[in-house]
């Protein structure tokens, strides 16, 4: 057979028959097929001539191939739809075939076979579910039945369990995933005004103080600056400059200017003796000392002293 996949199945009741021609046991002639009689040609009131397949009886299989007509009678009421050349017959069921009188031992006729179908014929014929001897519109429908899983192929048993098995898939309930909330924490801005600007304002001039400037050895330290200004009391306490610091600052430099005018002046008499000249430096040093003295009272007053 060019195919084993059964494309159909049931059970009916079959007979065996030889037709060869030689008229022997109810012999009609040779096979409507043209086929000469062979083991394997079976016979079919409706199926399609050359249609192929097998049969099974108590577990034994045997292949066939639709090549005559019949049985005739039999088949009226659907009651025997196939029949069986004799020697597959008897090869089935355990018993011998007899050439001569074209029999077979045991004196049973009829077996209850399964069939299946591999291929329909091309001749003439009806595929489908038998129908008796030229009764093309009464269908026997009980000889059809679903074809058994283990006569499938494994891969088509496979997809049919799969495809029974399938069930429409649940869908996820789509729920929004809750996912903790992130709050951003905003940059904390000042509520002072300009106070956090001075803070670090003051807090980098601190830093700079302490270390003396960028590099630790220029800055001006609040300490150096007192130190500086400590020597005149320019400044009043509010960084302001009073009223004593202006005057010395203006009388200062005029006083310098006057005293070391005088003190540089010669005196009086270059041309006087010895004795005038040597009174004269006398003078001349005391005149200087008591400039000092003055000069130093006077800065005194101005400091407050």
């Amino acid at each position: 057979m060019s195919n084993d996949t059964p494309i159909q199945y049931g059970e009916v009741t079959a007979t065996y028959f030889w037709d060869d021609g030689s008229g022997i046991n109810g012999d009609t002639g040779a096979p409507a097929s043209g086929e000469p009689m062979q083991k394997g040609l079976f016979s079919s009131p409706s199926w399609p001539l050359g249609t192929e397949g097998y049969v099974v009886y108590e577990g034994k299989k045997a292949e066939f191939f639709i090549g005559d007509r019949g049985p005739g009678t039999p088949s009226q009421n659907c009651d025997v739809l196939l029949d069986m050349d004799g020697k597959t017959f008897a090869e089935i069921t355990g018993e011998t075939w007899n050439e001569s009188s074209y029999t077979v031992s045991g004196g049973n006729g009829h077996l209850d076979v399964e069939y299946y179908i591999t291929e329909w014929g091309d001749g003439n014929g009806t595929e489908g579910a038998p129908h008796p001897f030229q009764q093309p519109g009464n269908k026997c429908e009980d000889a059809v039945s679903p074809i058994p899983e283990e006569a499938l192929p494994q891969e088509e048993q496979k997809a049919d369990e799969e495809q029974e098995s399938e069930e429409p898939a649940e869908k996820p309930s789509e729920e929004p995933s809750e996912e903790p909330s992130k709050e951003e924490k905003a940059p904390e801005k000042a509520t002072d005004g300009g106070s956090g600007r001075d803070a670090a304002k003051q807090e980098r001039s601190e830093e700079g103080a302490a270390t003396g400037g960028e590099g630790g050895d220029g800055g001006v330290t609040a300490e150096t600056a007192a130190n500086d200004l400590s020597g005149f009391d320019l400044m009043g306490a509010n960084g302001v400059m009073g009223g004593t610091g202006l005057l010395a600052v203006a009388v200062i430099p005029a006083l310098l200017i006057a005293l070391l005018f005088a003190w540089t002046r010669r005196p009086s008499g270059a041309h006087a003796g010895a004795s005038d000249r040597g009174r004269g430096l006398t003078a001349q040093s005391s005149g200087r000392h008591s400039l000092g003295s003055r000069l130093n009272s006077v800065v005194d007053r101005l400091r407050g002293r």
